[in-house]
């Protein structure tokens, strides 16, 4: 009587802990990184519904320093998203420098604006830049990236990895066109290249090596990587523990 609860929390234990049967992956295009200032131009649109001057569309004259300001801010972030897509920052030391001098570039830049008599030249050509976005711009631009991100939510759906124990499926093409690779010993590897990527979405590059193929599969921008290697790992390693198994003995 007493050893009936014992099995059921150790079946119970095992079916919790039971390998994957299949894990999907799906690599996404670097646009995705986009999504900061694609969000931070939403709020700030938002804001500047409130600030302009329903006639003119522009910030009402007590509210253009904050519209400009509210401008650096977009401009700051939008600059950001174009080095991430543009560069690979694999380490974290190359983050540090980018953060470095990117505060030092700002605080120059409010340092010049704020007095005059430092540079007067430069200061004067940086308080001349006063850059003012209506809410209009920002909504634009939101709506934009929006269809674009949803463009390629509906592009995933219609080209993505699918890797069984077994073999490793190819889904691509709007009429479900279907390659078929067989994985026996495929060996799974894991790429961090890039830092922001990695702290936006917990994205990575996955590089699969198929026994039966010459060239290894490499998967860009795959999301929340660490916990996909974790399931390939289970399901790939649950396989080979089978297989080791089902030898007969000597």
């Amino acid at each position: 009587m007493s050893q009936a609860p014992a099995e059921t929390i150790s079946h119970d234990s095992k079916e919790k802990h039971a390998p994957p049967e299949k894990v999907y992956l799906v690599s996404y295009p670097k646009i995705i990184s986009f999504f900061p200032s694609a969000l931070i131009a939403l709020i700030i649109g938002t804001i500047m519904v409130v600030l302009q001057n329903p006639v003119s569309g522009g910030p009402d004259d007590r509210n253009f320093r904050v519209a400009v300001i509210l401008a650096h801010l977009f401009l700051f972030t939008f600059t950001v998203n174009l080095i991430i897509v543009g560069f690979d920052f694999p380490r974290g030391t190359s983050v540090t420098i980018l953060f470095v001098v990117t505060s030092l570039a700002l605080g120059a830049f409010l340092l010049f604006q704020n007095f005059d008599g430092l540079f007067p030249a430069v200061s004067r050509i940086l308080r001349s830049i006063n850059p003012v976005m209506n809410s209009t711009f920002y909504f634009l631009y939101f709506f934009i990236f929006a269809l674009i991100y949803l463009a390629v939510l509906i592009k995933v759906q219609f080209d993505y990895w699918e890797i069984r124990p077994n073999e490793l499926l190819h889904h691509h093409g709007i009429l479900s066109d279907l390659e078929r690779y067989p994985a026996p010993n495929l060996r799974v590897s894991k790429e961090v290249s890039d830092v922001f990527e990695y702290f936006l979405f917990r994205s990575g590059r996955l590089i699969l090596h198929p026994s039966s193929e010459t060239r290894a599969i490499i998967l860009d921008n795959v999301p929340f990587i660490d916990y996909k290697e974790k399931k390939l790992t289970s399901m790939l390693g649950a396989l080979q523990v089978q297989v080791r198994q089902a030898q007969p003995e000597e």
